[in-house]
């Protein structure tokens, strides 16, 4: 009898095939089966997906309810097919509705401190400068963390000072492009990296000693240390997450263009291209995510009307 981790092997490659996006279901269903085989579970129920779905590390009040539901279902309508006793939990068996979290707005001296404490929690010199660099580019171009490390070293024109940031959250590419200065830096790290690392195991632009890729959830680690000892955020009524880096670089570009008198309304579309949104839609968002923003544009509605 094929196992439900054979199954879901095969699930996960024809979906693959299909070209469907696998982060999730990949990394949450085979946690899924291996709590089926320690419960002794050998088909899918409603009861146990709902179990499993909701464990104590999830929240209603989060979003990981929800995708761990959607993936059971997905694995549970391919499980039915092959046996009809397998179960299909029902639509809105678990339900999210998302709350908007105001963003912490890290100053450039903030940023500067964050960069300058990581050799005291890092002190091997190759990944405190691959913590302290990748910090610095969220900070300057508005990446998604998961975007630089997946970030190629053939991903950067050295020439043209260009980075191109591959199959992206919404499946896109883009090029994006950086100042001197920034170019300076990444062209710095890449000498450390070299030196260190001369043979890397994978050919990405961040790597550990070790020559292999970044873990999102090891920088992340770091990241949340430098919050706390640097104390940056520390009167805010939420702490200030390294998603935040790209909230602060939007809203900066947003507050400049509005004090240089800028066609923020047609500038938008491009800002919108450069962060890898699907529409402009998404980065209209930001416009409510600082009160000197929307200060900054109501001046603005104000003076057309007089005029």
């Amino acid at each position: 009898m094929t196992s439900l981790a054979e199954h879901l092997e095969d699930y996960l490659r024809l979906r693959a095939a299909l070209g469907h996006q696998l982060a999730y279901a990949a990394r949450l269903l085979p946690r899924f089966v291996s709590y089926l085989e320690e419960t002794g579970a050998s088909h899918i129920t409603v009861d146990n997906a709902l179990a499993w779905v909701t464990q104590p590390e999830g929240s209603a009040s989060s979003s990981i309810w929800m995708h761990r539901m959607v993936a059971v279902r997905g694995f549970a309508r391919h499980m039915s097919g092959i046996d009809p006793s397998h179960q299909v939990p029902p639509l809105g068996l678990v339900s999210f509705r998302p709350h908007w979290r105001q963003p912490y707005i890290y100053s450039d001296a903030e940023v500067a401190a964050l960069m300058a404490a990581v050799p005291s929690i890092t002190p091997t010199p190759l990944r405190a400068a691959t913590q302290a660099t990748m910090i610095g580019l969220l900070a300057v171009t508005g990446m998604r963390v998961g975007e630089a490390i997946a970030l190629g070293r053939a991903d950067l024109d050295w020439a043209e000072e260009v980075i191109t940031v591959r199959n992206t959250k919404f499946g896109k590419s883009r090029e994006v492009p950086i100042d001197s200065s920034t170019a300076q830096a990444l062209r710095a790290y890449a000498e450390i990296r070299d030196r260190v690392v001369p043979h890397p195991v994978a050919k990405n632009f961040f790597t550990s000693a070790k020559g292999t890729p970044i873990f999102a959830s090891d920088f992340g680690a770091k990241f949340r240390e430098l919050i706390r000892i640097t104390g940056v955020g520390a009167d805010s009524p939420r702490p200030p997450r390294v998603h935040d880096l790209r909230h602060s670089f939007t809203l900066k570009t947003l507050v400049r263009w509005y004090r240089n008198g800028e066609d923020v309304g047609r500038l938008l579309p491009r800002l919108s291209t450069y962060l890898g949104h699907l529409t402009p839609g998404y980065t209209y968002w930001y416009l409510s995510a600082a009160p000197e923003l929307l200060e900054l544009a109501a001046a603005r509605l104000e003076k057309r009307s007089h005029l």
